[in-house]
């Protein structure tokens, strides 16, 4: 079943704010102004609002980006436009968030972990292939082990064991991260327009 929109904006709201464990389906009911009886009417139970909470919030990425790859000027561009779309939802993220995930909902965690293995690999190995074909990225580099580094350094970049909360800003983590990954691969030309795109993140 479907959930209605309103639903998964507030719960996806709620649940980036606070973390999933502390928020009971009688807080959603009372934030959405009905009835628990209705809500439920709407969802079977808990476990299956948060994995349709994450499906609509992957569905909304993956959206996102195709929009953004069809729009972007070059390689680059692309690259620091995912990270303008990105960077706002690492600034809700309850540090409670990413926890409440691994430890009380596996399954979503898993569908997290698909899409980053699947999706955000392609996207990032596709984006290479496109740098290297403008001259903007160099071509000695072999874009699928290169994109699979990516993506792992991604995981690190949210592991709070790593990168305590306390002591570092996810937002500044995430932009060193891109920075880092493009300046490794990026010619003369490329790191010119890198400073020319990097400036949208300021």
């Amino acid at each position: 079943m479907q959930l209605d929109n309103r639903i998964l904006t507030k719960a996806e709201s709620l649940f980036f704010k606070y973390g999933i464990k502390s928020i009971s389906m009688d807080d959603l009911s009372r934030e959405l102004g009905i009835s628990k009886k209705t809500l439920y009417q709407s969802v079977e139970n808990k476990k299956e609002l948060v994995i349709q909470v994450f499906q609509n919030l992957i569905q909304k990425e993956i959206d996102a980006v195709i929009s953004i790859r069809k729009d972007a000027d070059d390689a680059i561009d692309e690259m620091i436009e995912v990270a303008r779309y990105v960077i706002p939802m690492l600034r809700q993220i309850s540090p409670t968030l990413i926890f409440d995930i691994q430890k009380y909902y596996r399954d979503v965690w898993l569908l997290c972990e698909e899409f980053n293995q699947q999706e955000v690999f392609t996207v990032i190995k596709e984006n290479i292939e496109r740098g290297i074909k403008e001259g903007i990225y160099r071509e000695e580099f072999h874009s699928e082990i290169i994109a699979k580094l990516y993506v792992g350094k991604t995981n690190l970049v949210i592991d709070e064991d790593i990168f305590p909360l306390k002591e570092y800003n996810k937002e500044n983590l995430f932009k060193e991260h891109i920075q880092y990954h493009i300046r490794g691969i990026a010619t003369s030309k490329g790191l010119k327009l890198l400073e020319k795109h990097f400036k949208k993140l300021s």
